[in-house]
């Protein structure tokens, strides 16, 4: 195969490859065996085997090959031509509703595969989710299984782990982490693609934290526009803070919203907005200043340069840099 770089970061690299006598693109994600002197092995032995399990659905990103050095693993992955969902909300944007309703759909498919098969994906966010085409929500893939995990019957896990604005309360009070901890990640990836903004994040992870763990939420009028009544209350449906309490996906299905039979084009209209016009009502006090997603197990968001009431577009610091739909088939936080 000949390699041409996309992405180099300091735990692993994700290269465009063509295999010289198809002419196949692929991506290949080149991950080193040992971090700050510890042993990665058992890390991507995990996800390979789940990336295996999923071999028959669209939903997720395809794991074509596996190649070992003395140094890294090499994956060799399906390549997704259109990039990163969050390229868009980089660019300052939000998706239509029909197209964000679209977009639901297919997430709310390739999660309720990985559930039936006690797979809790642990990190959806707009990163981890592919375009297979450039301009186009019509085919989304899911990627970055490196902290899903399989949750087995009778076994309790319980570990700090995610990103910071999408992270469930559940996680944050370490408690037991459950399949519906992927369901608190789908609401607020509902409401970041109707905004464009975060619902939770703020000045810095510690306010962050507490927004999460009391659901402090808001639906200020100037970014939701001409949403509907239906599309603000599947974000609430999903946004339940007792993970007892939340819906199943086979629930989130049926909602009106998600269920409603429209006709949706298939090209991305990051500047449309819906027809269907009912206002939600917003709360009194805005939340703070909505800055940008870091991992959990990477030292948290960064450290804004300026405190403010207004709340900023949001957008992922690891990506803002790169050309709109890149070339990546995987998203890695590195």
């Amino acid at each position: 195969m000949c390699f041409f770089l996309i992405f180099r970061g300091k735990y692993a690299t994700v290269c465009r490859a063509v295999h010289k006598k198809t002419g196949v693109h692929y991506a290949a994600k080149f991950v080193k065996k040992r971090r700050r002197n510890q042993d990665q092995m058992k890390e991507i032995i995990h996800e390979i085997a789940v990336l295996m399990q999923c071999s028959d659905t669209s939903r997720v990103i395809r794991l074509h090959e596996v190649y070992e050095s003395t140094t890294e693993m090499v994956l060799v992955l399906e390549l997704a031509a259109g990039g990163e969902l969050q390229h868009i909300l980089d660019m300052g944007q939000c998706l239509g509703e029909a197209e964000a309703r679209k977009a639901m759909r297919q997430i709310l498919d390739g999660v309720a595969y990985l559930h039936k098969r006690n797979i809790a994906h642990l990190d959806l966010k707009p990163q981890n989710l592919l375009l297979a085409e450039p301009n186009s929500c019509d085919n989304i893939k899911l990627c970055d299984f490196g902290i899903s995990k399989i949750l087995e019957p009778g076994i309790i896990v319980r570990e700090i782990l995610g990103t910071v604005d999408y992270v469930a309360p559940e996680v944050l009070s370490y408690e037991p982490i459950q399949l519906s901890t992927d369901i608190w990640s789908i609401g607020v990836l509902a409401y970041v693609l109707l905004s464009g903004f975060s619902p939770f994040a703020a000045d810095d992870k510690q306010q962050t934290f507490l927004n999460i763990s009391k659901c402090d939420l808001s639906f200020e009028p100037e970014h939701f526009e001409g949403v509907s009544s239906a599309a603000i209350d599947f974000i609430k449906t999903a946004l339940v803070v007792d993970p007892r309490k939340r819906p199943k996906i086979k629930d989130l299905f049926e909602h009106p919203w998600i269920s409603l039979k429209t006709s949706i084009p298939g090209t991305l209209n990051i500047h449309a907005t819906s027809t269907e016009t009912s206002q939600p009502t917003p709360k009194s006090t805005p939340l703070a200043q909505r800055k940008s997603f870091a991992c959990l197990t990477d030292g948290g968001a960064p450290t804004p340069t300026a405190k403010s009431s207004a709340r900023t577009p949001f957008c992922c610091p690891d990506t803002v840099n790169a050309p709109p739909f890149a070339d990546s088939a995987v998203h890695m936080d590195i």
